[in-house]
């Protein structure tokens, strides 16, 4: 098992809830296979540039060799190899203002890319990605029902992207409502921790 863990939230180990999470869950993955082989991107920790003309000119042929082009390109083609050898993809974030972490964004618009994660077709897009994805979110409000789920649009915009990407089994793993006191936060993690023991008892 090859595993592609990510991680996007700006706080760090000790206060982040994602980061803790997607630790547990990765760690749990190889306790159920010992021989699994990790991957680690911290996003937020090692930024990655805002898409430029740079990287789509990355990935047309005739710059391949291009001196000026040589940083972008490896770093284009090492993000996307990533993201296509991993069998599970493992995303930690937390919820910024409704959506993903900017830093978040700037790595998935760096591995959809035309040609090698999706393909265009006479019947439209087709996802080229057969890997498992978990989603390890966390949100300050409760946002999975209630009068605020309209404003969900961390994990409906990371299971899109994903199920664009062609993966089909994709599972979503929530701390809600952290910042409604303590009592609140433990409970909103014991219950993320009960999914992730309960999703990796099956993995």
């Amino acid at each position: 098992m090859r595993i592609l863990h990510v991680d996007a939230s700006a706080s760090d180990t000790e206060t982040s809830h994602t980061r803790r999470l997607s630790s547990e869950l990765v760690e749990r993955l190889i306790a159920a296979n010992p021989r699994a082989t990790v991957v680690y991107r911290d996003v937020a920790t090692n930024q990655l540039p805002h898409v430029d003309m740079t990287i789509r000119q990355a990935w047309t042929p005739e710059n391949s060799t291009d001196p000026k082009l040589a940083g972008t390109i490896n770093r284009a083609k090492e993000l996307v190899d990533e993201l296509k050898e991993a069998d599970v993809v493992v995303v930690g974030s937390p919820m910024y203002n409704f959506s993903v972490p900017s830093t978040l964004k700037a790595w998935i618009d760096h591995v959809s890319i035309a040609g090698q994660t999706f393909s265009y077709t006479a019947e439209g897009p087709q996802g080229l990605l057969t890997s498992k994805v978990y989603l390890v979110l966390s949100s300050g409000g409760i946002y999975s029902q209630g009068p605020f789920a309209a404003n969900d649009y961390l994990s409906t915009y990371l299971q899109a992207i994903f199920r664009f990407l062609g993966v089909k089994d994709v599972e979503v793993i929530r701390a809600e409502g952290v910042a409604y006191g303590p009592e609140q936060d433990q409970a909103a993690m014991a219950s993320a921790a009960d999914r992730i023991e309960t999703l990796t008892d099956t993995a």
